[in-house]
């Protein structure tokens, strides 16, 4: 499940599952099941085999009654280019009909053109017949969908490079995760952990919030742990974020755990850190520093990996340009 909250993380993934999420209800789901199309009026050289034999019999009788040569010739030709071959496989006795009568048939529809009456026909207007509504529908619905999916890429993926061509700050803080060296606790003497994360922060992703699945070895859910942005500080975009909140959830225990780490700017400030005391105990962030959670049944310890802060205009060392957090989960032995 982190793997593919991981790859989700990425928006050109994103995109494609939106894309294809998008197609699979707008032609299987809409085009097909919930308004299929259907298909009226067809000539009779668009049906099966035996139904044309059916079609070039009716033909026949309908000759044999009126003697009418214009409709027989019309509606034979309505049977398309085999319409001769259908005719050369129909063989005396089919559709009770003899030899003589199937010749004369022949020799209406196939031989020397049979001359129209001549008469003054005022010409009148016919309605085409409007194409079905059901076709109209669908292919509405499936322009729909590709423009919602086109514009869910650009949002994704042009938007969030700000047409410089640089990956997003999505990307490459997964890439930062993914290149961090985890901490290998059972060659430093300790027990390995049942569960341990890599997280990183980049300034620019204003929507930072990560979270994991606790397991145990079985697989039994155990909790859930995660980091997301507390606070912000000055105004414009992107967002200055000035603290964190690291938390620990255990199904066994009915509070959450919640730590908030914080810039030395924020931490050195009175008012900023009454404000987020609330949230949960402050922590000033270090290179290196371990953050320590601890609940009914679980241990998390929280190491500051990589760190980067930035001030510009604003004060010194005030908010984040990056952050790694190594995440890595025990269960709480007794006492």
């Amino acid at each position: 499940m982190d793997k593919i909250r991981e790859q989700l993380r990425n928006p050109i993934i994103t995109a494609a599952v939106g894309l294809v999420v998008g197609l699979i209800i707008g032609l299987p789901i809409l085009g097909w099941a919930v308004w299929p199309v259907k298909w009226v009026d067809a000539e009779p050289k668009f049906l099966r085999e035996d139904l044309k034999q059916d079609y070039l019999c009716m033909t026949i009788d309908s000759f044999l009654v009126r003697q009418d040569p214009v409709a027989a010739k019309t509606r034979f030709d309505l049977l398309g280019e085999d319409a001769s071959a259908q005719l050369d496989a129909f063989k005396p006795g089919t559709c009770n009909l003899n030899e003589a009568e199937i010749n004369a048939f022949r020799a209406v529809v196939l031989g020397p053109s049979v001359p129209l009456p001549v008469t003054t026909v005022t010409p009148v207007e016919t309605e085409k017949p409007a194409a079905p509504k059901n076709i109209g529908l669908v292919v509405g619905l499936c322009l729909v969908t590709l423009l919602v999916g086109a514009g869910l890429v650009y949002l994704l993926v042009f938007r969030n490079r700000g047409g410089s061509g640089a990956e997003s700050p999505v990307a490459v803080a997964h890439d930062l995760s993914r290149q961090a060296p985890r901490t290998d606790f059972s060659a430093q003497g300790q027990e390995a952990p049942i569960s341990q994360f890599m997280t990183t922060y980049m300034i620019g992703d204003d929507l930072y919030d990560d979270s994991f699945s606790i397991d145990s070895p079985t697989g039994e859910f155990l909790g859930e742990c995660g980091v997301g942005i507390s606070d912000t500080i000055g105004v414009g975009d992107p967002k200055k974020v000035t603290a964190f909140e690291v938390w620990l959830f255990d199904k066994n225990d009915i509070q959450t755990i919640t730590k908030v780490v914080m810039s030395p700017h924020a931490m050195n400030d009175s008012a900023i850190r009454a404000r987020l005391e609330s949230k949960g105990e402050p922590i000033e962030v270090e290179a290196d520093k371990r953050v320590v959670l601890e609940t009914a049944t679980l241990v998390l310890e929280a190491r500051v990996v990589d760190l980067n802060l930035g001030g510009g205009a604003l004060p010194e060392n005030s908010y984040f340009d990056r952050l790694t957090l190594e995440l890595a989960v025990w269960p709480k032995t007794s006492a």
